[in-house]
């Protein structure tokens, strides 16, 4: 559905440092940065871009919005969230764990992004 994500930054080095540890985590390559000052990730399909705001205003996080990242297995999850914590990132919400809805069991873990984006990592427990 997606072809990608952007999310803006008001320093993309700081970005950098946090982007290449949680996405490292998922055995991800660190962020390239393009001629414009973009970063940018792929992994598993997907592209996430990080970027000062074209507008010149300052970057916030959206309101109500957040980024889900798949993750192959809890510990995967676990290792995501503490090297986002070690890397400038937030917790928030409750701590990581299994959490039941209606789609069944789920291991979640949030974080905030330097920026105050809300990430989730997110792992789909089979039944």
């Amino acid at each position: 559905m997606f072809s990608h994500i952007m999310l803006g930054s008001n320093d993309i080095a700081r970005s950098k440092k946090f982007y290449d540890a949680i996405i490292g985590a998922m055995g991800g390559a660190p962020g390239i940065t393009d001629a414009k000052g973009r970063l940018i990730y792929s992994n598993r399909g997907g592209r996430l871009m990080i970027t000062p705001p074209i507008n010149g205003e300052p970057a916030c996080g959206a309101n109500g919005g957040t980024v889900g990242f798949a993750m192959h297995n809890t510990d995967e999850a676990a290792a995501w969230h503490k090297a986002g914590v070690e890397n400038g990132g937030t917790a928030i919400e409750d701590a990581p764990g299994i959490r039941e809805g209606a789609a069944g069991q789920l291991y979640l873990a949030y974080l905030r992004d330097p920026d105050g984006n809300k990430l989730c990592a997110v792992h789909r427990i089979p039944a």
